[in-house]
């Protein structure tokens, strides 16, 4: 099993910053990436952008790309999301996931293929 929980939420102006971060536990060795994901009221949840644990490739939303930035830490078990430029299209709940399964790079958009979740941390860009 493998335990996963973030941090770093909250609410921001447009145009601001937010770091979030996902702090991964347990059986962190299988992990072969590690994504954020998000869901707005009402909508589907959506992928936001991945990055393998070992070679860290990484893969952006094209809503995201050039503003959101994922990396990882793995001395602390840690993933981050940087979040410059934030619009309020980017208020959601925002959710790591890890997987074991060594998926293809459009693979590792697909939210069932990540088999373990953090519980969530709220992100609202006010305008």
């Amino acid at each position: 099993q493998v335990q996963l929980v973030e941090s770093g939420g909250g609410l921001v102006q447009a145009g601001g910053s937010l770091r979030l971060s996902c702090a991964a536990s347990g059986r962190t060795f299988s992990i072969y990436a590690m994504g954020w994901f998000r869901q707005a009221p009402g909508k589907e949840r959506e992928f936001v952008a991945t990055i393998t644990w070992s070679g860290g490739s990484t893969y952006y939303a094209d809503s995201v790309k050039g503003r959101f930035t994922i990396s990882r830490d793995n001395a602390k078990n840690t993933v981050y999301l940087q979040m410059n430029s934030l619009e309020p299209e980017d208020t959601a709940v925002y959710s790591c996931a890890a997987t074991y399964t060594r998926a293809v790079r459009a693979g590792l958009t697909v939210d069932s293929v990540y088999n373990y979740w953090g519980q969530g941390t709220q992100v609202t860009v006010s305008s």
